[in-house]
């Protein structure tokens, strides 16, 4: 029988405490190095940084640990990072070479959300694709004697692993057991299917949670000018319960469109999940319902998010559609490879 161990019990369980860090932390991450002394004190030492800029705009960083003595050298280093802008990207970069050269002993990159995934290949010459070349800017720092592990949180696409090499090893994770758990606590939900945007979502989530024994259904979806149709491609919805499930969400339209046609199929409640909430010019608004509403006409009754875009969860409202889950107690546990 499946037992759910609660993001509060992983944070008070000494479980995972086998190796303790230092931790710094990218612009927009602070928190989340804060919280995870706060939370494990005996595993975790954060340790800030001032991101600022000189008048000509160029980056000026200092970090801290260095003065009067370098308290760094022969620590295990995590590094929290959010590439969510060049900007932030170059002065990240900036970070991970001056710590990599100050005699740390491991260093643990925790990107959650790699922004470049989706623009994986390319399909007219001359295109840039991106996930390959900031792949081979991460993989070409300097080396501590050890490879940096790279913890990425449902990367787009599974073959972009392969792009990294020399210098840095994927750690590839995802913040599925951590909706697991959610659903598992939450219990009233009754969910009985899952349902997959299109087939690559299928082929890459199904088999996890066909082990948990639900029943899948694959939606397609193809364009037609500029209208987006879906369709149900295998499964029936009728009288379930179901969540839709994908591993990041832009504008949200095709997402949108999915659960109208679930809903219009028969579907009694449709709820959501991505890992990764991009949500470009607040698009996330379109799936806020009217406090006053009928329940049974919403498209979308819930939809889950984990934290890690914190530039566009913060803005989520919590009174409404959303619920946004923490990810840090599943990076805890996956920096010993625990579920």
């Amino acid at each position: 029988m499946l037992r759910s161990t609660s993001c509060s019990e992983i944070a008070s369980q000494d479980l995972y405490e086998t190796t303790s860090y230092v931790v710094f932390a990218g612009h927009g991450y602070e928190q989340m190095g804060e919280r995870m002394q706060e939370l494990y004190p005996s595993r975790f030492h954060y340790m800030t940084t001032s991101y600022d800029k000189f008048p000509d705009g160029t980056d000026d960083i200092t970090i801290s640990g260095f003065t009067p003595k370098n308290m760094v050298a022969g620590k295990d280093v995590v590094f929290l990072s959010a590439l969510s802008s060049n900007d932030a990207t170059l002065s990240q970069f900036s970070v991970l070479i001056v710590l990599l050269q100050s005699f740390i002993r491991s260093l643990t990159i925790v990107l959650p959300y790699y922004p470049v995934g989706t623009m994986d290949r390319v399909d007219v010459e001359g295109k840039v694709a991106t996930a390959s070349t900031y792949a081979t800017i991460l993989s070409s720092l300097p080396s501590c004697g050890t490879p940096a592990r790279l913890m990425i949180y449902d990367i787009h696409a599974l073959q972009e692993r392969f792009y990294f090499h020399q210098n840095v090893v994927p750690s590839l994770h995802s913040g599925l057991p951590l909706l697991r758990r959610h659903l598992l606590e939450q219990g009233n939900l009754d969910i009985s299917a899952v349902v997959f945007p299109d087939d690559g979502a299928a082929k890459r989530f199904a088999a996890y949670f066909i082990s948990q024994g639900y029943e899948i259904i694959t939606c397609g979806k193809h364009r037609v000018g500029s209208k987006r149709n879906v369709t149900i491609q295998d499964g029936d919805p009728a009288g379930k319960n179901v969540m839709l499930i994908d591993d990041l969400i832009q504008t949200g339209g095709t997402l949108l469109e999915a659960a109208r046609v679930l809903k219009q199929r028969g579907a009694k409640n449709v709820y959501a999940y991505v890992t990764h909430a991009i949500f470009p010019l607040q698009s996330w608004k379109k799936f806020l319902f009217e406090p006053d509403s009928d329940p049974s006409s919403r498209l979308v009754t819930k939809f889950f998010v984990t934290d890690s875009v914190p530039a566009t969860t913060s803005l989520l409202p919590t009174d409404n559609v959303f619920e946004v889950l923490d990810l840090l107690p599943q990076i805890v546990a996956d920096l010993d490879f625990r579920e």
